[in-house]
């Protein structure tokens, strides 16, 4: 993946979207041939000359010290997850060979996965391209229609916009949609030469036009905590709240917890999914399939 361009398109697309009222620049008369703000202006407010913020705007994002990229990050009023970006594509600019080779890992210590194993509620593992890498009972349970999905390594994008049974899967389409891509988006920014990344995104660019679409945007976001809500082709509609952790020392990876409410609806599907989850002679069947009544094993 090209660090350059990635850098250009990420701070023209964010400076299109901050208005000179917004910083506090008076506009004078004639119509303005940008959308946002200019890069003169965006220099002013960042404390540098034109042409050095010019250089940066092509992609020269190295040089920059993290004053300048602090500056930079003010003046494009950039949030935590958009400057974490930043920051990124500088380091991504500078990297050695030991970053240019390091590749998304894809699976877990057996100690980690006694971790997930432990755990009453939905788990899994993923890494920074969304390949689901380790799960429990559970959270395989949960994610029933990713894992049915042959292509492997399970993978949340490649499900999201390839696989016909996501539209019945998230309740919230258009936002589960601009997640996904925002999530990729800031890994290509942490380690844009891993292949396998690139693969999948070409994938998904060639495959999906919503993909193109929202990839253009250069959105980027932070998944640490937050709800989901699913329909689930066995139990119904699941409102839950999860949060991530990530492995310190696993690089890369991140664990998710999902949970539902006490005595909750949701709390009642889970514990309806969990008894069907934990024999294994009948998860080749439905709950509703199951001769005995709900939560009897």
């Amino acid at each position: 993946m090209d660090n350059r361009s990635e850098v250009r398109d990420f701070l023209i697309s964010r400076r299109g979207k901050v208005t000179p009222e917004q910083v506090g620049l008076t506009q004078h008369g004639g119509r303005r041939r940008v959308p946002g703000l200019r890069r003169g202006e965006v220099a002013e407010l960042a404390g540098v000359s034109v042409e050095y913020y010019t250089q940066l705007e092509r992609g020269r994002l190295g040089s920059a010290s993290e004053g300048v990229l602090d500056a930079l990050a003010r003046a494009l009023r950039l949030d935590e997850a958009e400057r974490a970006h930043l920051f990124d594509l500088a380091r991504a600019a500078n990297a050695g060979a030991a970053l240019r080779r390091r590749p998304s890992v894809r699976q877990v210590r057996p100690g980690v996965q006694r971790i997930l194993d432990g755990q009453l509620s939905p788990a899994w593992v993923r890494n920074g391209r969304s390949d689901i890498v380790a799960a429990n009972a559970l959270g395989r349970a949960l994610h029933a229609p990713l894992f049915d999905d042959p292509v492997r390594p399970v993978n949340l994008a490649r499900f999201r916009f390839l696989n016909p049974r996501a539209a019945d899967f998230y309740v919230e389409w258009d936002r589960t949609g601009r997640d996904v891509v925002a999530v990729l988006r800031s890994e290509a920014g942490r380690n844009p030469y891993d292949q396998a990344l690139t693969e999948l995104i070409g994938e998904l660019s060639t495959r999906s036009e919503e993909f193109r679409t929202r990839w253009a945007a250069h959105d980027v976001r932070l998944h640490r905590m937050g709800t989901k809500r699913m329909r689930h082709p066995e139990v119904g509609d699941l409102d839950l709240a999860y949060e991530g952790f990530e492995l310190l020392s696993e690089p890369g990876l991140t664990m998710f917890v999902y949970t539902a409410e006490p005595e909750s609806p949701s709390q009642q599907a889970l514990d309806l999914l969990a008894s069907w989850a934990a024999t294994p002679d009948q998860r080749e069947r439905s709950p509703s399939e199951r001769s005995e009544p709900p939560g009897v094993l």
